[in-house]
């Protein structure tokens, strides 16, 4: 895949969950930290996708990869998060009704940051000709755990995706969903 140059020194969005901390989040019923987000899978025209890499504060050894994407704000919907999200963690905008889907349900369970959190997430994809990424609006929280953006063929992801680590887990499979033209069904994955 090619490499994005970052635009700081610093890299965004946190773990396999996002990007503000956990620490943060509402307590659910059974106390954990837990929110509601949304996830952009972006291809370019070329049919690679854009994939973040990001670590554990709490364990820099730890990366691993994941979309642009993150936690629904109060009378947001998913589609107007993911949207905001694209916008913030990429500098691309695109509209919400350019976005397709949900493609995918996720409820992750994760540690981050020491703890132990749930996040539900509502998975869309889109298409852009933009190639120029901006980091101006990360928060610091992204500054520190994000390592570097990339568009990835998806021959080339696959391959190296058996030694690294990724999120959701299927991600292939909805590439390739997602290339294939997406039937309607949202699949509803870990």
């Amino acid at each position: 895949g090619e490499r994005v140059p970052l635009i700081d020194a610093t890299v965004p969005n946190g773990g396999p969950g996002g990007g503000v901390s956990a620490h943060n989040w509402p307590r659910d019923e059974d106390g954990f930290p837990h929110r509601r987000a949304a996830r952009v899978i972006l291809f370019d025209e070329e049919d690679r996708v854009l994939l973040v890499r990001g670590h554990d504060a709490d364990n820099p050894e730890r990366s691993w990869w994941f979309t642009v994407g993150g936690g629904i704000e109060d009378g947001e919907s998913a589609r107007q998060c993911a949207s905001r999200e694209l916008l913030e963690e990429t500098g691309i905008h695109l509209e919400p009704e350019l976005l397709i889907g949900p493609i995918a349900y996720r409820r992750a369970v994760f540690d981050f940051e020491t703890v132990l959190a749930r996040q539900d997430e509502e998975i869309f994809y889109a298409r852009t000709h933009c190639k120029e990424l901006s980091d101006t609006c990360w928060t610091e929280e992204e500054q520190r755990v994000i390592d570097e953006y990339r568009w990835w063929d998806i021959d080339d992801f696959e391959a190296q995706s058996r030694d690294c680590e990724f999120y959701p887990t299927r991600l292939v499979e909805l590439l390739r969903i997602c290339l294939a033209g997406w039937d309607g069904t949202t699949l509803v994955i870990e």
